[in-house]
């Protein structure tokens, strides 16, 4: 009996469906982006060898958040909902208010010596606290400088502080008038790194 022929498999298109089956896999395929918070670290000290100075306990906004979402707020349970008014009366404070932080006078372009606050936020997170917990406590602190900002501005210079951003560089004295804005009100959030702080899992 004579041997059949086997027929050679033309793999000439091969090539062919891989690369459509890899160009289909990249255009259904999600891929994964990182997401985060704009921060503006500030310069290191100049001087790394004295220990900074100590920060008296009344220019502190003690914000923490345990595992079960819960803010400790000085003190105090607070929902999430009054965090923004709480911070922005601590962060505007009152210059005759020896409960509310110090001020110390500060040379402002634009404004000549100014009283600024000493306040600094200080954010102390658990390990299991929620990431969209961490968003909102940090949405809600940036709001109440932004809100205090657009006030100082306004007052000061007629717009907003949304309008200023939005015409950075378009003037000298837009940009000083930007820069003395957040002089006035400077954005100090100190994040601890997460730890145990309350709460269960």
């Amino acid at each position: 009996m004579a041997k059949r022929e086997i027929s050679e498999i033309n793999a000439g298109s091969m090539a062919d469906i891989a690369f459509l089956l890899l160009i289909f896999f990249l255009v259904t395929t999600t891929m994964d982006t990182d997401t985060g918070l704009i921060r503006k670290l500030p310069p290191p000290p100049e001087d790394l060898t004295e220990p900074p100075p100590p920060i008296k306990q009344r220019n502190i906004f003690e914000i923490l958040v345990n595992a079960n979402d819960q803010l400790l707020v000085e003190g105090e349970y607070m929902q999430i909902t009054e965090l923004r008014e709480k911070a922005k009366e601590f962060i505007k404070s009152d210059v005759g208010n020896p409960n509310m932080p110090e001020f110390k006078e500060e040379q402002i372009d634009g404004l000549g010596l100014y009283p600024v606050s000493k306040q600094i936020i200080s954010l102390q997170n658990d390990n299991g606290t929620s990431y969209d917990m961490y968003i909102k406590v940090q949405n809600e602190l940036v709001a109440a400088y932004n809100e205090l900002r657009n006030e100082f501005a306004q007052q000061k210079f007629g717009k907003t502080y949304q309008e200023l951003l939005q015409q950075a560089g378009a003037s000298e004295a837009v940009e000083q008038q930007l820069d003395a804005v957040k002089k006035v009100y400077p954005q100090r959030i100190s994040e601890a790194e997460p730890k145990k702080v309350g709460g269960t899992n």
